[in-house]
């Protein structure tokens, strides 16, 4: 994708895990207007070479920024997107504040790139598991159509911020507290429904039957998730070795793992086997880093879509 060489990018929380790594990705991928956006407490601090300014709302309507990547929590971005939006630039939140929201597009570039061209100030950026999970699952669907899911996400505590990643690298692992830091929705953790409404909503199939059990495992970065799924038609794991190693942003690995999928942009895939269980069943697993495709590589990418758009407009 062709990047106007001329977009003006703002990293709001680039003091954040999300944040560091989206400066260091926006580097390599060519972007040179940058700035970075962070709490009062942040502001004046170099990080990765940039001076940090503080995230105010007179200066996200400054009008001086295209682009803004949210790295912050979601009653930070419910304040701070709609006053980068009312300076005039686009916003790519990856908070969950606007996810669900109808009518502002929910993107994977490898998906559902259309959606982010659609004309919006706003464009969400999905869960870190969601991501992985719909990149595996659209070419499937694609050549035989998906009729049930079922996923288990395992998930490191980079997902839930600096301080739980502080608290693993000093804490013996007997010692760690992994308790939840999600929230029960009804019968299940919000984080299992917003997988299921999120997948739902960025492959356009909204009564697609998805189970999911979501839990935190003591590892650094990266996510693992087990895939179970049913399709309309029959498919062999040779063909679907052969349609996943043809998509965009996969990796065929005979054994994925966080380690493995740590610092790389693909998406890991493999344990790609039937499920005799079920009729047209299989089963697969995949491992990617959270804080790169899972967050911020997809919202950059998302980026690039947009500031390409402006090359060929």
């Amino acid at each position: 994708m062709a990047i106007d060489p001329a977009t003006r990018i703002g990293v709001v929380g680039g003091t954040g895990a999300v944040g560091t790594v989206t400066l260091g990705l926006l580097r390599e991928r060519g972007f040179e207007h940058v700035r970075v956006f962070a709490s009062a407490r942040s502001a004046g601090k170099e990080v990765a070479g940039y001076t940090v300014e503080e995230a105010t709302p007179e200066a996200l309507e400054r009008g001086d920024i295209d682009i803004f990547l949210f790295s912050v929590g979601t009653g930070a971005s419910r304040e701070l997107v709609p006053h980068a939006v009312n300076g005039g630039a686009i916003a790519i939140d990856k908070s969950s504040a606007y996810r669900l929201e109808p009518g502002i597009p929910l993107v994977v570039p490898e998906v559902n790139p259309q959606r982010a061209l659609e004309g919006g100030r706003i464009v969400a950026n999905p869960n870190c598991c969601t991501i992985p999970l719909t990149c595996t699952l659209k070419p499937l669907h694609e050549a035989v159509g998906l009729t049930r899911v079922r996923v288990a996400t395992y998930q490191s505590v980079s997902g839930a911020g600096a301080q739980a990643m502080d608290r693993l690298a000093h804490e013996a692992p007997a010692e760690h507290d992994l308790r939840m830091d999600w929230e029960f929705d009804g019968e299940e953790f919000d984080e299992e429904s917003k997988l299921r409404a999120e997948t739902r909503k960025i492959m356009e199939l909204p009564d697609l039957p998805l189970q999911a059990t979501c839990v935190r495992v003591p590892v650094m970065v990266g996510h693992a998730e087990a895939i179970w799924i049913e399709t309309d038609e029959p498919l062999s794991p040779e063909q679907a070795t052969a349609i996943l190693g043809a998509a965009p942003s996969i990796r065929l690995d005979e054994f994925p793992s966080p380690g493995k999928a740590k610092g790389i942009d693909d998406v890991l895939v493999g344990r790609i086997r039937r499920d005799p269980t079920v009729e047209n069943g299989l089963a697969l697993f995949l491992a990617s880093d959270n804080l790169r495709k899972g967050a911020a590589l997809n919202a950059i990418q998302i980026a690039e879509l947009l500031a390409g758009d402006r090359v060929t407009a």
